[in-house]
């Protein structure tokens, strides 16, 4: 028989039927004797020697009996060895020897022994934690055997499989294998081996079949996980995918509302997976959904929205309604208009570096306000858009306000009421230059500088004969009259051109009683 771990031996004994023997050929029934253990463990070797008493007969061939059937081993030799016994190698032994005397061959035969291989351990059981875990959760292999009693102190080693496969670290003294956390792919069938330390005994347990169960995902949610605040152009956008449970591998997909195509895809071992977009893009705003699959039914989260934040670009200053040449009484238009950023926008205005104006705008575009003119407005004009993002300055705009508007205008004026009202209508301009030229100059003649002037022609018999300079002490004493009929800085005023009679008794009472007479308007702007 050959053994791996001792080499060549003597070969496994067969078995055949003891030769039916006569009765010369039976010498004395103690003559040859078996030596041989009553009791082993399975492991151990059994030794036979088949021995004969000191006599003239000379023994030429040996063999040896189990149960009355032969056992092959060479037959000219005295001892053999039975290399690690099993308890199938229990039973009736014997041995039977041939001797010659005078040349003459006889056969003879021992008495039996009976032998017995005991069982060192018994063969293992395996015992499993749970025999349908879920995916993720740990389950403990045990193999479950000891050595006997009599033979307590054999050490033992125990490996445990999978299909075949050895897991683990292979053989270990432990009879114990835990695996932390099982998975779809680890159902299989299950089965474990205790081997004594030096190799004579090997036992193996039943298989056992392990079935790991996958949970479906299940709450599936999408949140922004970075930045914490609001999502600037061109900063880093983190989407975090999650699961409230699930098991195995999930694959985690993100998409966009708008066009429903992936946009990420991930798959893991894990209960959430991140997606990020390392340049955001004011393209890249809009609702997004993700769903998550372990191989059953794919599972969508609700829309999540992602606003994204630019910044403001360098806001344009213009300044709209303004002639050839910018001049005190002109209305001008400041118009600021920052071409990119996300609303609301504030506004601000500045002449010099001094505020005028802050105009705040919800929902984009620019912001404009009217400015009329002073001789004190010229300077320099910025303005500056703010989304919270960072203030940016426009360029500067200088304005040069010029010249005397009101007095050119009254020059107009004084030429139509010279038309008119003769030379009554030129007293009445130099009035109207008086006050423009005074408004110039920095003051003002009255809480309510008067913007319109109203001139009553007396002399509806001959309204186109001119004023004597006669008549000016009577027009002096009547009081003009003043009446306000718009916004408080218009004022409406009666002048009354006057041709004397020629009965000058009669002039105050022509003047009162002349309620037709005719009127002219004249245009006071107030600066």
């Amino acid at each position: 028989m050959r053994h791996p771990a001792y080499g060549v031996l003597l070969q496994q004994p067969m078995l055949t039927q003891i030769p039916h023997r006569k009765k010369e050929d039976v010498v004395a029934p103690n003559w040859l004797t078996l030596e041989a253990p009553s009791v082993v463990f399975e492991g151990d070797s059994i030794d036979l020697m088949c021995q004969k008493k000191k006599d003239w007969w000379k023994i030429q061939t040996v063999v040896y009996y189990r149960d009355g059937k032969q056992l092959q081993f060479p037959d000219k030799v005295s001892s053999v060895s039975i290399p690690r016994a099993a308890p199938r190698d229990s039973g009736q032994y014997s041995c039977s020897a041939t001797a010659r005397k005078y040349f003459l061959p006889r056969s003879k035969s021992s008495r039996s022994v009976g032998i017995e291989v005991l069982e060192l351990f018994p063969r293992p059981v395996l015992t499993v934690s749970s025999y349908r875990p879920t995916e993720g959760s740990p389950v403990t292999l045990t193999c479950e055997t000891r050595p006997s009693p009599q033979r307590s102190n054999v050490q033992l080693q125990f490996c445990f499989f999978r299909d075949g496969k050895a897991l683990g670290s292979g053989w270990s003294s432990s009879p114990e294998l835990r695996v932390p956390a099982m998975w779809t792919e680890d159902s299989g069938s299950y089965w474990c081996q205790a081997e004594t330390a030096a190799l004579t005994v090997r036992k193996q347990s039943l298989q056992s079949q392990i079935h790991v169960q996958r949970v479906p995902v299940s709450n599936v949610s999408l949140e922004i996980w970075a930045p914490r605040g609001p999502v600037i152009e061109g900063g880093s956008l983190v989407l975090l995918c999650s699961v409230a449970k699930g098991t195995g591998n999930i694959t985690f997909s993100w998409h966009r509302e708008a066009t429903r195509a992936s946009v990420g895809r991930k798959t893991q071992r894990s209960l959430s997976a991140e997606l990020e977009v390392p340049a955001v893009q004011e393209g890249d705003a809009g609702r997004y959904y993700c769903r998550a699959d372990n191989g059953h039914d794919p599972v969508q989260s609700r829309l999540l929205s992602v606003r994204v934040r630019s910044p403001v670009s360098h806001p344009v200053l213009t300044l709209r309604e303004l002639g050839p040449q910018a001049m005190v009484g002109n209305v001008v238009e400041l118009h600021c208009e920052a071409q990119r950023g996300s609303p609301p926008i504030l506004y601000r205005f500045y002449h010099e570096n001094v505020t005028l104006v802050n105009i705040s705008v919800p929902s984009g575009g620019g912001a404009s306000f009217n400015l009329s003119l002073t001789a004190e407005h010229s300077g320099n004009y910025s303005c500056e858009a703010d989304n919270g993002l960072g203030a940016q300055r426009s360029e500067v705009v200088p304005l040069n306000v010029t010249g005397t508007i009101g007095c050119r205008r009254d020059h107009v004026t004084a030429r139509v009421l010279g038309t008119l009202c003769g030379g009554l209508g030129f007293i009445a301009a130099a009035l109207l230059c008086y006050y423009g030229s005074h408004k110039i100059a920095g003051g003002r003649s009255a809480p309510h500088a008067p913007s319109l002037l109203f001139l009553r022609d007396a002399s509806s018999a001959n309204p186109q004969e001119s004023t004597h300079a006669s008549s000016l002490p009577d027009i002096e004493e009547l009081q003009p009259d003043y009446v306000n009929v718009g916004p408080i800085d218009v004022v409406y005023s009666q002048v009354w051109s006057i041709q004397p009679p020629e009965n000058s008794a009669n002039t105050r009472r022509m003047i009162l009683e002349n309620k037709d007479s005719h009127i002219i308007y004249s245009d006071v702007k107030e600066t």
